[in-house]
């Protein structure tokens, strides 16, 4: 099974209405596969490779810099993962990363609502090492969400509904957030080394930005075996999050995927983007025609993973099972939603 390719600037017609081949595709690649690649989305003229070559000098940066930003030090699970201590399907996994998100002040407790207002928070950057990253993430970030955005409103006009169907639940502050990721390969690294584990994406759009190396795969609905997701230049792979499956009751889904640990002495580098609502914020099932219904079989649940339909709570979860250490070392009194 190949992973479709689609062009975004083909999106939307003259007229400024979507264009009906390209909805069809979309559409036809997030239910059947539940991944594709997007190119020519929008990127200013030497700004992916301006990202990318800064990412790179992060993780060239002396060991101490980086833990410098530890996100052991962060009670909302920003800053700097050292390689192995971020788990995945209960294994640890061969990278390490800067995660980030919106800069937010500090929520008390005292005025939280729920307790995933703990995700709320400033970011840590190496502003003394390498000043330059803060700006050129946070331009990457703008553009994603301006991407996102657009595809968002693509996925609901692709299944028959208003292209502002997700409006509400985006609106004020999106609760995104993005992985600067370096993988490493190890001469120790044993038959069970994972670059990351097999697991599905507890937002709502993914917008991956991967390297030449190659190692993504994907296992996608009614499938048995894995599927290469080849690096194509300058492409971001999309893939749905469990959110996007709970508003469409299933019809689509949050393929399962996994990264293959980097060959001894090797490293891949890549940067997520997760595009998330509101922590606030409930998806309900959207109203689907008949034909697309018939074809929604609900969503995918086990024991050890529900998914909730308010972003917040789902979130927690997947922080608090990722991220352990940060977990007992700020919330010893919190467990996660189930």
């Amino acid at each position: 099974m190949d992973i479709p390719v689609l062009a975004f600037d083909r999106a939307r017609g003259a007229d400024g209405t979507f264009d009906p081949q390209f909805l069809d595709a979309l559409r036809a690649a997030l239910h059947e596969v539940g991944f594709l690649q997007l190119t020519d989305f929008g990127a200013a003229p030497g700004q992916v490779a301006e990202f990318t070559e800064v990412v790179g000098r992060f993780f060239a940066l002396p060991l101490q810099d980086r833990l410098a930003l530890d996100n052991r030090l962060s009670p909302h699970f920003r800053g700097y993962t050292r390689l192995g201590h971020e788990i995945t399907a209960g294994r640890p996994d061969a990278r390490e990363q800067l995660d980030y998100g919106p800069e937010l002040p500090v929520r008390p407790r005292a005025e939280w609502d729920a307790s995933f207002r703990l995700l709320e928070g400033p970011n840590q950057w190496p502003d003394a090492a390498l000043p330059e990253l803060r700006t050129i993430v946070l331009a990457w970030a703008d553009l994603m969400c301006r991407v996102a955005d657009e595809l968002t409103r693509a996925v609901a006009a692709s299944l028959g509904l208003p292209e502002d169907q997700f409006a509400d639940a985006f609106s004020g502050e999106p609760h995104w957030f993005g992985k600067l990721i370096r993988y490493v390969g190890a001469d120790s690294d044993g038959a069970e080394a994972q670059g990351v584990g097999p697991h599905a994406d507890w937002g709502f759009l993914t917008l991956l930005l991967q390297d030449g190396t190659g190692g993504l795969q994907a296992r996608p609905p009614r499938a048995t075996e894995w599927v290469d997701v080849p690096p194509v230049d300058g492409a971001l792979v999309i893939n749905v999050g469990e959110m996007l499956e709970v508003a469409t009751h299933g019809y689509l889904v949050s393929t399962v995927h996994r990264v293959l640990p980097c060959a001894p002495g090797t490293t891949r580098q890549s940067a997520g983007f997760f595009w998330s609502p509101r922590l606030d914020a409930t998806l309900d099932a959207v109203p689907l025609t008949p034909e697309l219904a018939a074809k929604a079989p609900g969503v995918t649940e086990t024991a050890h993973n529900s998914l909730l339909p308010r972003f917040g709570d789902n979130a927690l979860k997947g922080w608090f099972r990722s991220h352990p250490e940060v977990a007992q070392r700020h919330h010893p009194d919190l467990t996660a939603p189930l």
